[in-house]
């Protein structure tokens, strides 16, 4: 996990947070992972379909939590307009990141969400607000 996005959900104490970041963290992993390597093994295919499998079943619980984060996201000097989980969470197969770096690019908005996110909920009307 994120060392940062790890400790501050620690300080939450929510395992069902704690296992969808740890599902989700696994899913970059394995992109980043593809992405260098530009080629996915079977392997790589199983534990993305599994971990997406899993995420998409787990993921509609935080949606409406999220979007206020994701939605103040700029990407390539533009305002986020699409769900960077949802973007990830509808690829089917990790193949499709292989020297895709466009679709990298989402990655740090999903973790900054997760982050800020993280941050609100344990400082109510802190900076993550604004």
């Amino acid at each position: 996990m994120n060392p940062f996005t790890r400790f501050l959900a620690e300080q939450m104490g929510d395992p069902h947070l704690r296992d969808f970041i740890t599902h989700w963290d696994t899913v970059e992993r394995l992109v980043l992972r593809v992405y260098r390597a530009k080629r996915a093994t079977p392997r790589d295919e199983d534990e993305y379909r599994q971990t997406r499998d899993w995420l998409r079943q787990d993921y509609p619980r935080w949606r409406e939590r999220f979007r206020p984060y994701w939605g103040q996201m700029v990407l390539a000097g533009e305002q986020l307009e699409r769900d960077p989980f949802e973007a990830f969470l509808a690829v089917p197969h990790v193949t499709y990141f292989v020297n895709n770096w466009p679709a990298l690019l989402t990655l740090p908005a999903a973790r900054e969400t997760l982050n800020q996110y993280l941050l609100d909920t344990l400082v109510p009307g802190g900076e993550a607000e604004s």
